[in-house]
């Protein structure tokens, strides 16, 4: 149980390191001064590469945390997308910072064909975020073991079909609300 509480802390490294590599190429590409544009080059390239190698922490312990893990159809699907994503996205980073890495000078401009496949896959780092921030706080994902929101009076443990257990709160409306879409209660 220990590994999956690693995935929240390390999934913010790939899109800080890259959100700066991709910032730094822009500005290298931008920047008229040719000795700052080489070092905001050199900036992201090993900014790039060391995003590229956290997307493979985090997808590595985004599927150690799905062992074990009980979720309602909506939820598994939801998990799913999410896990989609960051394999392209976590291939897109890779294959980028090898280009990048071991292609081209680190501190050579880079070309407007690299900068747009970087966008991209900052475009996909962030639909990849969305996507894990929908399967926590929408579906509850990680938080509870069975990842169902806390209150759900109408879902059942599949295993024991017993009730979950009542929250010290009392269920409102919109707890209801995630209640019925975790869970075919409703």
């Amino acid at each position: 149980m220990l590994i999956p509480g690693w995935h929240p802390l390390i999934v913010h490294f790939p899109f800080a390191l890259t959100l700066a590599a991709t910032a730094a190429f822009c500005s290298a590409r931008v920047v008229r001064n040719e000795s700052l544009a080489a070092t905001l080059a050199t900036v992201g390239t090993w900014n790039l590469c060391a995003g590229a190698v956290a997307a493979l922490f985090a997808l590595g312990s985004g599927i150690a945390a799905l062992i074990g893990l009980h979720a309602g159809a909506a939820a598994h699907r939801a998990i799913s997308l999410h896990a989609k994503l960051a394999l392209l996205t976590s291939m897109m980073l890779v294959l980028l910072a090898v280009w990048r890495g071991a292609g081209s000078a680190q501190s050579a401009r880079p070309s407007g064909l690299f900068l747009g496949l970087l966008l991209a896959a900052s475009m996909l780092l962030a639909a990849t975020g969305y996507r894990g921030d929908v399967n926590v706080y929408h579906y509850g994902v990680g938080v509870a073991a069975r990842a169902e929101p806390f209150g759900c009076s109408g879902s059942r443990n599949r295993s024991t079909d017993q009730p979950p257990p009542r929250s010290p709160i009392n269920a409102t409306a919109s707890t209801r609300r995630l209640c019925c879409t975790a869970s075919a209660a409703c």
